[in-house]
């Protein structure tokens, strides 16, 4: 162990001392089922606190990547030969008790109607032209930004494509990918994927999901050539499933010469202080389109999702489906974007995590 904080970085100490960690277990310095050092000996190597050391041991737990053992320290549970870190359990999906089902609080009211006569009174006119078809470039553009920020996920507008909610961009990837196509899916699942698939010709395969995730055993029996999963908090299950075995989807999707939907409605609203590595980030393949909406973290009522397409597809994507014009108004995208903007969507997020956290304790 030789890990070389740097202090003076802008990125925080306990998420340098992650990054070094999961290098090393990647890497199989430290191979399956081997102990990692215990958290004062990391301390007194790093120069770091004992509760910068605990925050970054509870992120590894969090991701899959370790396992405490009472009285005995962490251990290594991913195994890269595979991809499956822990054992798949067949018992009933509980949610498990980091993940706490979101009575979420819907935007505060008084922001958005201020937000809301702001950009009334800067655009003016300006909101009564058609929007573009992927939506205006302002928005695109404060996605792109708030992802860099708070997701680590870095993309172009032009690879994001704004829509009216989830469904909606659920019908554009069915049409993308065409009627012969099957599309797995998670059983039990939000009802509505499976529902738009098959409305729009497309056959879905039902895998069974377990605490884990789906099994490795019928994601290789499948037909399927896309996978349609939701990593973090799937309803109704509320399964989330760890990096072991996401990295076994991203195989899967390598060795089919497939693509995977990553449905991340619920991802902003983690109790862990480390944001979930997302399929999209991960994937060096170019073979992950990501899909998220605000209308569970603004209100019901605001029907913006949005699609983040890999740069592999923005063409042939483009060619196929960029007729469509936008179905959101011109008024709510700017009043989203300036939300993003100025930093009042990330403090209503932050104000329902605390929440959350507290909830968890």
């Amino acid at each position: 162990m030789n890990y070389k904080i740097d202090k003076k970085s802008d990125t925080a100490a306990y998420l340098q001392l992650y990054k070094a960690i999961v290098s090393d277990i990647i890497s199989e310095s430290y191979p399956y089922m081997s102990k990692l050092p215990s958290k004062r000996t990391v301390a007194a190597e790093t120069g770091l606190s004992l509760i910068t050391v605990e925050h970054t041991y509870a992120l590894l737990c969090d991701e899959g990547y370790i396992q405490p053992k009472q009285r005995s320290g962490y251990f290594v549970i991913y195994k890269k030969a595979d991809f499956q870190g822990v054992m798949e359990f067949k018992d009933s999906l509980t949610p498990s008790k980091k993940y706490i089902s979101s009575n979420k609080g819907t935007f505060p009211f008084s922001v958005l109607s201020k937000t809301l006569r702001k950009v009334l009174t800067d655009y003016d006119d300006e909101l009564l032209v058609k929007s573009p078809n992927a939506g205006v470039y302002e928005l695109r553009e404060e996605i792109c930004s708030y992802l860099q920020r708070s997701r680590g996920i870095s993309v172009k507008p032009s690879q994001v494509i704004v829509g009216s909610g989830a469904e909606y961009l659920y019908g554009l990837v069915a049409q993308y990918f065409g009627k012969d196509t099957i599309v797995a899916v998670e059983d039990p699942s939000y009802e509505k994927i499976r529902m738009v698939y098959n409305a729009l010709g497309l056959e879905c395969d039902m895998l069974s999901l377990t605490t884990e995730g789906i099994p490795a055993t019928l994601l290789s029996k499948t037909r399927a050539s896309l996978l349609h999963v939701t990593p973090f908090n799937s309803f109704p299950s509320g399964v989330t499933v760890g990096i072991s075995k996401k990295l076994e989807y991203l195989k899967w999707a390598n060795e089919r010469k497939g693509f995977i939907v990553e449905d991340n409605y619920d991802s902003e609203l983690t109790v862990s202080k480390k944001a979930e590595d997302s399929l999209f980030s991960m994937s060096e393949s170019g073979n992950v389109i990501y899909i998220n909406t605000f209308s569970h973290t603004i209100a019901p009522s605001m029907r913006i999702g949005y699609m983040l397409l890999p740069e592999s597809i923005v063409e042939s994507f483009n060619e196929k489906l960029g007729f469509y014009s936008c179905p959101v108004a011109l008024l709510e995208q700017y009043v989203l974007a300036s939300l993003l903007r100025n930093g009042d969507f990330e403090r209503h997020i932050n104000r329902i995590r605390r929440k959350k956290r507290k909830l968890s304790e």
